[in-house]
């Protein structure tokens, strides 16, 4: 332990056993995530929630969501998101602390705006408030219904609507079960039929949080661009809707569109990116103070136009997807006594996009004259569209243009963005300055030996959905004892590993495949040799690769062998001289001699549990390892302890063993017992979720097969790997049984 990282716990001052045993993992995590300012915050923040006395699970769960939050959305959020908690734990609340801070990390992901995201806030506050209980109109001081249950909801929601959505689905809830707390928390918890048709109802259009990742690939590959993206919600402001801007924090869009006729919600933000896009590429910024706000918008609407003539230029398809969003403005429809310079400009607008209006004034025919001249000089810049825009608003305008009755249909454009780019003030407003400069990369700190939290998410089968991030798996490297405790066990054994040898040879590869054109080889390639020789004789260059080579081919393996650690390997069972510990210890020395001996990819991994905060996985041997001496040293320091959360170590196992080249994957179990942990008080629970983890390995193409030492198994080992279990009655087989039991599902 380094100096820094005690001088770190002394800081935190955190008395619970648990924090004290995750807190050096996660601080290595953060001190490769965070500034030296935000990792004081940080620390300072654990300590606040560890003084507060609500339990370590609020402590352990800001410890593992925060650097996260703080990468996605600043790292000033770490001080709000402590405020909010110190706000909360004033209330008769404080058991919704620890569901609150576990939704944040999801939350951040979605919204990925800090308006936004302190609108979360706004919203947790909001529903507790309204689901208290009152009496005579005043606060009592009782708790929420139903907060716990929303905040334990909203992860999966985050994943399914859009916040305008979730706030109208939060609205539905309070309001239709005001007077029944009972239904109103099956409704939070998604276990009603309204609370499911009212999310439906909610989930429309196209959610940016889905098309994120394709969005980004569609900048980089077509545009060469990189940026970040800032959704915004369109559910807040009802009179004046926000309009898409980029400015030195990214992107700034909404984070839903809705489909349209003939184009779909993730056509729109395509829509709308090339357009930005096309603004950084070839738009230059002009001082704005000597300008009317009308003629202001004039020009917009000329640089809009050529910027999208030159992307149309090098993109022709752009054409079609701008016209089918652009509206289609009718002339003379502006009433009289009404302002009609948008409906004017818009016309412009449309007429410059579209080659085959139908529009017939002089005036803006007239323009659209003069803006193909300038666009055919292909010398075009902001300054030509200055003088356009302003030569418009001179000739065109009219006394009503000056009305507060403003003309607005046909008019918006909502796939174009507002033009802040484009306009510099001069004189001090109210105007944001767009800072062209880029952002320093902070100097990334020194790797760390440490690996990072992995989060995986856990299936809730009484909710039917996922809880996102919930269970914290950290990695290590086992410990090291001493090797010739291995050799032993190798020794003891020798006669089966005689037996087990044979079956060996058996199944290697016997089948030989050739390996042509080789300069070097085992043997000559007479078809090529003669051929070169030919070649030679005729005065041609000879190929040299004239050899060949071979290598047995039919056999295609990657496996994985992860064994349950927990407290209950130490018992001794009946009838037995050794504890279950050492049997299996003994078993997994000969498979993996026996594995070795046959060429395959393997690797050996356990796992243990203290809660879903800490669920450890240490690495025994790893894929590229060979059983040398290493191997054995971590194998004979082998130590039982803890609990059994079996999901979250088959998700990690199956995320190594995805990433292997070989034609059949195998994951082989080896437990004494069925899934539990001492923070889950449903038996039902982590058998399910271990249920689903099998599942996804399926659909990744992963075999997944358990033996278990557990005589009452029949009761759980079939819900969850179906038929693909062994129960091995006689414990005191196991080394004998385990190797045979490889090599009959590897053949």
């Amino acid at each position: 332990m380094t100096d820094t990282l005690i001088d770190e716990i002394k800081a935190l001052s955190c008395g619970f056993a648990r924090v004290q045993s995750v807190f050096p993992d996660c601080f290595a995590y953060a001190q490769k995530r965070l500034s030296p300012i935000a990792l004081t915050a940080y620390i300072d923040g654990a300590r606040t929630l560890c003084k507060m006395g609500r339990g370590e699970e609020p402590v352990l769960a800001f410890l593992e969501e925060t650097p996260e939050v703080a990468v996605l959305l600043g790292e000033e959020i770490i001080g709000d998101v402590v405020a909010f908690v110190q706000k909360l734990t004033r209330t008769p609340n404080s058991a919704a602390i620890a569901p609150f801070l576990q939704s944040l990390a999801s939350a951040a992901r979605a919204l990925e705006s800090r308006a936004l995201f302190n609108e979360y806030f706004h919203l947790v506050w909001q529903t507790m408030e309204r689901t208290s209980p009152k009496v005579h109109g005043i606060d009592s001081m009782y708790t929420s219904e139903c907060l716990v249950e929303f905040l334990n909801t909203a992860p999966y929601m985050f994943g399914n609507l859009s916040f305008g959505g979730l706030r109208n689905w939060v609205d539905y809830g309070v309001k239709a079960y005001a007077n029944d707390p009972d239904r109103q928390r099956e409704y939070f918890l998604l276990k009603t039929a309204d609370s499911r048709a009212v999310m439906q109802r909610e989930r429309h259009g196209t959610l940016f949080t889905d098309s994120e990742r394709q969005l980004d690939l569609y900048l980089r590959g077509l545009w060469q661009a990189d940026t970040n993206f800032v959704p915004y919600s369109l559910a807040f402001d009802e009179i004046r809707k926000p309009i898409p801007y980029f400015d030195a924090l990214g992107v700034h869009l909404p984070d839903v569109y809705d489909d349209m006729p003939g184009v779909r919600g993730v056509d729109r933000y395509r829509a709308l990116l090339a357009h930005i896009s096309a603004h950084r590429l070839w738009t230059k910024s002009v001082v704005a103070d000597n300008l009317s706000p009308f003629q202001r918008m004039a020009v917009e609407v000329f640089e809009d136009s050529r910027v999208e003539y030159l992307a149309m230029q090098r993109y022709p398809g752009l054409r079609k997807l701008w016209a089918a969003i652009h509206p289609v403005p009718k002339e003379g429809t502006c009433p009289e006594e009404h302002s009609c310079i948008r409906h004017r400009l818009y016309t412009l607008s449309r007429a410059l996009l579209d080659p085959q209006h139908s529009y017939t004034n002089p005036d803006l025919l007239d323009f659209v004259a003069r803006f193909h001249a300038e666009m055919a000089t292909g010398i075009s810049s902001t300054d030509e569209m200055v003088t356009l825009g302003v030569q418009f608003i001179a000739k065109t305008r009219v006394g009503s243009d000056l009305s507060a009755k403003t003309f607005f249909d046909d008019t918006e454009v909502d796939y174009r963005d507002d033009n802040r780019l484009m306009w510099q003030y001069i004189e001090d407003g109210d105007e944001e300055d767009y800072d062209e400069k880029p952002q320093k990369a902070q100097p990334e700190e020194e790797p760390d030996k440490r690996l990072p939290p992995r989060l995986y998410p856990e299936w809730d089968y009484g909710a039917e959905h996922y809880r996102p991030d919930w269970a914290s798996v950290y990695e290590h490297l086992h410990p090291m004892g001493d090797a010739n405790d291995i050799d032993k066990i190798l020794a003891k054994h020798s006669g089966l590993a005689k037996q087990l040898k044979k079956i060996i040879d058996l199944l290697k590869p016997q089948n030989k495949v050739r390996i042509r054109y080789q300069e070097e080889g085992s043997e000559l390639d007479l078809d090529v040799a003669i051929r070169s020789l030919i070649d030679y004789k005729s005065g041609a260059v000879p190929d040299p690769r004239i050899n060949m080579n071979h290598r047995h081919d039919g056999r295609s393996i990657a496996v994985s062998l992860l064994l349950d650690m927990s407290a209950s390997l130490a018992d001794v069972p009946e009838g037995c001289q050794q504890s279950k510990l050492e049997l299996s210890q003994e078993a997994v020395t000969l498979l993996g001699w026996a594995i070795e001996q046959m060429g395959d990819k393997f690797a050996i991994s356990g796992f243990h549990s203290n809660t879903r905060h800490e669920v450890r996985y240490l690495h025994i041997k790893g894929y590229s390892e060979h059983w040398d001496t290493p191997v054995k040293a971590r194998l004979a320091a082998m130590q039982a302890g803890y609990s059994t959360r079996m999901g979250a170590a088959i998700r990690h196992a199956g995320h190594y063993l995805a990433h292997q080249q070989a034609d059949k994957k195998l994951l082989l179990i080896l437990t004494d017992g069925e899934p539990a942990d001492i923070d889950t008080k449903d038996p039902r629970l982590l058998i399910e979720d271990a249920k689903v983890a099998v599942r996804e390995l399926d659909q990744d193409g992963i075999y997944t097969y358990c033996i278990t030492l557990d005589p009452k198994a029949g009761d759980y080992v079939g819900d969850i790997f179906g038929k693909h279990y062994t129960v091995i009655d006689h414990i005191a087989r196991l080394p004998e049984q385990l190797p045979k039991l490889f090599m009959a599902l590897t053949k």
